[in-house]
């Protein structure tokens, strides 16, 4: 063999000019691509691009950065009032500074408000807005909403841009989708997708669950940030995703602007949502159930309970009712139900489509004011300052599953809020006591110490605070 070869030492290739030509002509495109410009028109038609939609509604989102205080984790030990008492630890609470990056929306230009999301806010003693045009603002909070993690904060400034609100009711599955916001604090960045489901309940992230699904991606720091259409127009907050890896899977959640906006109007209006009541508790009416009704196929929410000289009641609703509609919104679940009711106004009337023993009915009623027990809770102690409790409402997304005391609104740096206490919290304990509503919680204080532990719920999680 001859040893040239062995080394495969390539020789120079010989080509027909038929080859060279047609070699020649498939390069040619390239070799002009380099450095050049992709054509604005091919055909005598634009390419297709998001750049003008973009640059009108990226404006209207800005970057948020927060900073606060939260009660620090610390051995269980230490949150024992004996231990502290016997090695003579200081009373103060533990807290540590906090720092988080998200998302919001413009949507009054004129008032300087901004939708974002409730954890985006919730512990913020200092709001920084960065505007597209690189302004920096401060700003306040207007008011918060954890069942439905909306939030609106305030800024004064000239020149700001709000986007255009989308009817969120006309979406459907296939629509195309962009998410604006600040991932991973990295700047304004865009993503597209589609929306990949409407209407998902039932995952335990908010008390109101009604979310586009899409998958246009979104991370940590979109929070709050925008989901638009391809008119630039608002159809969804973005909020959450579903991680199980840690980073994004194409499975995210936006709040529908309808019920952002709904919200926003009551925190703007009362700094809190005021929600009225109708006074039924349901559940989801299963296959099984509806076979044992005699009424298969039929989608609704079973009354289980009807509260006495509530709305319901007086309006006639009975224990077996299935209801199928609210004000011609068809209701295909209890969460269903509980979205609808849940940001009608005490007053407003309702239109209820009903099932009885198969039989359609119609009725009218209003919504009532709720009645549940409420108090500042400096009446229990003044270490409480500043926080208001109330037993756990019927229509509460947390009745029926939590026994406790419920923090319903915490006044920022007041004594309970530096102590940790969060509205949206529920106190399951009082000095390693279960407490079911405001009476047991104020007889276990009042017997108690100086020293008050509290076993509180909040969302998944549980956390202890010691209060001296």
């Amino acid at each position: 063999m001859d040893a040239s070869t062995t080394h495969c030492e390539k020789k120079p290739a010989r080509f027909s000019a038929v080859t060279l030509i047609a070699l020649l002509m498939l390069a040619l495109p390239f070799a002009v691509s380099v450095g050049a410009v992709l054509p604005q028109v091919v055909d005598d038609r634009e390419l297709p691009s998001l750049a003008p939609m973009l640059e009108k509604v990226t404006p209207s989102v800005v970057n948020i950065a927060t900073q606060g205080r939260v009660l620090a984790r610390e051995n269980p030990l230490l949150s024992d009032p004996f231990f502290r008492r016997f090695f003579d630890l200081p009373a103060q609470p533990r807290t540590r500074r906090t720092q988080s990056l998200g998302s919001g929306v413009i949507v009054d230009a004129k008032n300087g408000y901004i939708i974002t999301n409730d954890h985006v806010v919730e512990h913020a003693e200092e709001i920084t807005v960065t505007l597209r045009d690189g302004r920096r603002l401060d700003a306040k909070v207007v008011g918060t909403d954890p069942a439905t993690d909306v939030a609106v904060i305030k800024v004064q400034a000239d020149g700001l841009t709000a986007v255009e609100l989308a009817d969120s009711d006309k979406l459907r599955v296939g629509d195309f989708v962009v998410a604006i916001g600040n991932p991973f604090g990295l700047g304004q960045t865009v993503t597209s997708g589609i929306v990949s489901a409407l209407g998902r309940s039932g995952l335990g992230i908010e008390g109101y669950e009604d979310f586009i699904q899409t998958d246009a991606s979104i991370n940590v720091g979109n929070s709050g940030g925008a989901l638009v259409n391809l008119r630039g127009e608002l159809v969804g907050i973005n909020t959450a995703i579903i991680a199980p890896g840690g980073g994004n899977v194409g499975i995210g959640f936006a709040i529908p602007s309808n019920m952002a906006h709904d919200v926003m109007s009551h925190l703007v209006s009362y700094g809190e949502v005021k929600r009225g009541l109708l006074g039924v508790a349901t559940q989801d009416l299963t296959p099984d159930l509806a076979e044992a009704f005699g009424i298969g196929g039929v989608k609704g929410a079973v009354v289980v309970e009807v509260s006495p000289g509530s709305s319901a009641a007086e309006a006639g609703l009975q224990a077996g009712d299935i209801i199928t509609s609210v004000n011609g919104k068809v209701i295909n679940s209890a969460a269903d139900l509980r979205n609808s009711l849940g940001l009608l106004r005490v007053g407003d009337k309702v239109d209820i489509g009903v099932l009885r023993n198969g039989r359609p009915l119609a009725v009218s009623t209003q919504i009532g004011e709720r009645r549940e027990v409420s108090m500042n809770a400096a009446d229990l102690s003044d270490r409480l300052a500043g926080a208001v409790m109330s037993d756990i409402p019927e229509g509460s997304p947390l009745k029926g599953q939590i026994e406790g005391v419920l923090v319903v609104e915490v006044e920022r740096n007041s004594i309970a809020w530096r102590y940790g206490i969060r509205p949206g919290d529920v106190v399951v304990a009082v000095n390693r006591t279960r407490v079911k509503n405001l009476e047991e919680m104020r007889e276990v204080v009042s017997s108690g110490g100086r020293a008050i532990v509290l076993n509180i719920q909040r969302g998944n999680g549980s956390v202890f605070i010691l209060i001296q």
